[in-house]
């Protein structure tokens, strides 16, 4: 007899960091001599992390006085969910190695990569350690650059919808709950989040199939829709 693997639920390490990188749009970058604030300077180009650094930065100063050509450097992304939430802080990676010149050269800016030798994710108060290798090898996920918009539009112009989706999840969930925020999104469905008068708690809602690509998000979500329906009971909102 064959047994069916189990259907996959989650995003692989690897590819949660993929995702917060990608969604990105500012890293904290810490070196030998000092810590920067980097908003809208970095990609991801031929599996290694590249920063777009303007020639008259301090950053740019200390990799020209670098004595090896080289500094040591740990970038570091948050994740912060796109909504009014408690504990907002959904995620934090961290990318260690060598920042190097890359050898490109744009007008008024010095391109520069990171060879990355460690890479971890801290998550529900754990750090896990994630090979080099699995994290280039891996890719964003399929909604990274449009959770946030997607979410923000769900909490804000559809409160009905959350509710509803909301009497999805156990009844010891439910109980006694005083708000639901849709936390986060991926390709396999959503995170609610269920606020108590204290406390909260995290739910996950799995789509039917997972998505190709945010086109496929609502049959998904009215497919939930037509679950809930059917679930009794509602949720206090």
């Amino acid at each position: 007899m064959t047994v069916a693997p189990a259907r996959t639920v989650e995003l692989s390490h690897a590819e949660r960091i993929r995702s917060v990188v990608a969604a990105a749009t500012s890293l904290g970058l810490t070196t030998a001599g000092a810590s920067y604030d980097l908003v809208a300077m970095h990609l991801v180009d031929d599996r290694r992390l590249v920063l777009r650094v303007p020639d008259d930065t301090p950053l740019a100063v200390e990799m020209v006085c670098a004595p090896h050509g080289t500094l040591g450097a740990l970038a570091e992304f948050t994740d912060v969910a796109p909504v009014r939430a408690r504990d907002r802080i959904r995620a934090r990676v961290m990318l260690s190695g060598e920042l190097t010149p890359s050898g490109a050269r744009q007008e008024g800016v010095m391109v520069l990569t990171l060879d990355l030798a460690r890479a971890g994710i801290q998550r529900h108060g754990r750090v896990e350690h994630v090979h080099p290798d699995e994290v280039f090898g891996a890719a964003p996920d399929a909604l990274a650059l449009e959770e946030a918009a997607m979410l923000g539009h769900l909490d804000d112009d559809h409160r009905d919808v959350v509710a509803r989706l909301a009497r999805l999840a156990a009844p010891e969930v439910r109980r006694g709950v005083v708000d639901v925020r849709p936390y986060a999104l991926d390709r396999y469905g959503f995170t609610l989040r269920y606020e108590y008068a204290q406390g909260h708690r995290d739910a996950r809602l799995l789509f039917p199939a997972p998505v190709r690509d945010a086109s496929e998000v609502g049959a998904q979500v009215e497919a939930l829709l037509h679950r809930a329906r059917h679930r009794g009971g509602a949720t206090r909102m």
